[in-house]
């Protein structure tokens, strides 16, 4: 007899194994060289466009860039960055930390084509709303219906049964029950409801949340981390040294840690990096196509420092913390790797997992509204307007449902449909290579002969 479990995991291994990463690295890889390390040589405009009100009378749009990159990360900064960077830690050992910053690296690229084609790209809908994403430049752009109609599917899929909803919701249900002793039952009532609340108001009100608990809970987190780094100083040498030698050297087995060759070292830092910042799946271009702005090429340059918060700066805050701890070489994994690390290095029992527990709780409810909203740009490609109240009232009670499922394979289901998300979508970058570059060059050549207006 057939085991379900065992065929989803053979499926997962298939869609997230050497050739989708290959493909999603290549893309970054592509991107960064053929548009001069934009990321490093561009960080810093990037950094000062984040943080500047836009104040052009020309830029249209729904929400501020600045809400608009908050509504993307509060998608991406979640439980892979607790939750993930410990699981490839455990299996690749800390040589899994530098292939997370590569393909963090190349991820900025290829975070910063796809925003760019989803601004070049959007349009209005009747109530003078933007929609835009991969669906708008794979059908416009590539001129392809089908692979648009195929990531629309794929991305509800993800929102409705996948990362959007069961395991945040129960990652919130067991950091409350375990650190605040909260019954579980209370707790899926209100969260539900809190989701139903901010939903049902659209991408106002999820970018209004979003900009106020994203910033807020990822300073408080990396506050939480460099406490137990400024602890731990003295190891901090010899910890980033561990990493990068363990990057290109097999590492030994040690305490609860199994081992691991430089392959898995590789295939887990990658998986899991992009698993963390979403670069070149799709998801974050719908958030940035409802940004006010004036200039796909800007909001492509914002939109890549989310990739660079996700990951170059919280996910190697983790990285480091667990490393420093000697939590990675334990008998725990996942979150309670995480948690051990924070007491340990803090000293604490009660202030190390509570940390870890309101991170969690927070990152996972933005991971919830940041899904929604994808979901919700995706059913009215493919359904219309009209299918976005049955669509939400769907998810509210899909989030209602998310305390009594089991998680081992949901999770397996959510990695699949994620990582086909990226393939139609990677296919459109590649394609469309031409007008990133184009437009690239454009804007550069006009900003030399005019300084770039930071407020505009």
């Amino acid at each position: 007899m057939l085991d379900a479990h065992a065929i989803l995991l053979a499926i997962d291994n298939f869609v997230w194994g050497p050739p989708l990463l290959l493909l999603l690295v290549g893309t970054g890889a592509y991107f960064t060289f053929k548009l001069g390390l934009i990321q490093i040589r561009h960080l810093p405009t990037a950094l000062k466009l984040v943080f500047s009100k836009s104040s052009s009378s020309s830029a249209k749009g729904d929400v501020s860039s600045f809400a608009a990159l908050c509504t993307a990360l509060s998608a991406t900064i979640g439980t892979g960055n607790i939750v993930g960077v410990a699981t490839a830690i455990k299996v690749g050992g800390p040589g899994a930390l530098f292939w997370m910053w590569l393909a963090a690296l190349f991820g900025m690229a290829t975070k910063y084509a796809e925003c760019l084609l989803a601004v070049k790209y959007r349009k209005t809908d009747s109530k003078g709303e933007m929609l835009g994403g991969p669906m708008y430049y794979l059908r416009d752009g590539v001129g392809s219906k089908w692979l648009a109609n195929l990531f629309a599917l794929f991305t509800i899929g993800v929102a409705c049964f996948g990362i959007g909803t069961f395991p945040q919701v129960n990652a919130i249900l067991d950091a409350a029950s375990i650190t605040f002793s909260l019954p579980r039952t209370g707790s899926a009532v209100v969260l539900t409801l809190l989701v139903a609340l901010v939903t049902l108001g659209g991408i106002q009100s999820i970018s209004k949340v979003a900009t106020k608990v994203v910033p807020t809970m990822a300073i408080v987190y990396v506050v939480a981390c460099l406490s137990v780094i400024v602890l731990n100083a003295d190891k901090l040498a010899d910890a980033v040294q561990l990493v990068l030698v363990s990057a290109f050297t097999p590492t030994a087995a040690s305490g609860g840690f199994l081992g691991a060759s430089i392959m898995l070292a590789i295939q887990s830092g990658i998986a899991r990096g992009v698993f963390s910042n979403e670069s070149g799946l799709g998801s974050a271009p719908m958030a940035a196509a409802a940004a006010k702005t004036d200039s796909c090429v800007k909001q492509g340059l914002i939109s890549m420092t989310g990739t660079f918060f996700d990951t170059i700066i919280i996910c190697t805050m983790t990285g480091l913390a667990l490393i420093l701890t000697g939590a990675w070489q334990t008998d725990f994994a996942g979150a309670a790797m995480t948690t051990h690390a924070f007491a340990t290095g803090l000293n604490s029992d009660t202030l190390g997992p509570m940390l870890v527990s309101v991170g969690l709780i927070f990152f996972a409810f933005t991971t919830i509204l940041g899904w929604n909203y994808y979901g919700e740009r995706c059913v009215v490609y493919l359904f219309g307007q009209k299918a976005v109240l049955p669509f939400k009232v769907l998810f509210i009670v899909l989030v209602a449902l998310g305390s009594v499922m089991k998680l081992d394979m949901i999770w397996i289901i959510a990695d699949i449909v994620n990582g086909l998300m990226a393939i139609p979508n990677l296919i459109g970058l590649v394609l469309l290579r031409s007008v990133v570059i184009e437009e690239t060059k454009l804007f550069f050549q006009q900003s030399r002969s005019a300084p770039i207006d930071h407020n505009a």
